[in-house]
């Protein structure tokens, strides 16, 4: 049986897309990363947890910014990161 999306992910009406298509914390260090997450409460885009720097959960950590959308093409889905929950759009 599905589970019931979550609340955060509930709440998002509008998809956040990706001002640019790059971590804006791995451009400041020169550093790689694998693929890349927008923070739907701001609208930052970083990268995701199979990046070496991880920084979108670090995001979502620090600001209390519970949802990213893959900010990768083709790909359209949400993370909770409280809930552990991932949600189709």
């Amino acid at each position: 049986m599905a589970q019931e999306a979550c609340e955060h992910l509930l709440a998002i009406t509008d998809i956040k897309e990706p001002r640019r298509r790059v971590c804006e914390e791995c451009i400041k260090t020169r550093d790689r990363w694998v693929h890349l997450r927008t923070c739907q409460q701001c609208g930052t885009t970083l990268c995701c947890d199979s990046s070496p720097n991880r920084h979108a959960s670090k995001h979502a950590q620090a600001s209390q910014h519970p949802v990213i959308a893959s900010a990768e093409s083709g790909e359209r889905w949400l993370y909770c990161y409280p809930h552990e929950q991932t949600a189709e759009y």
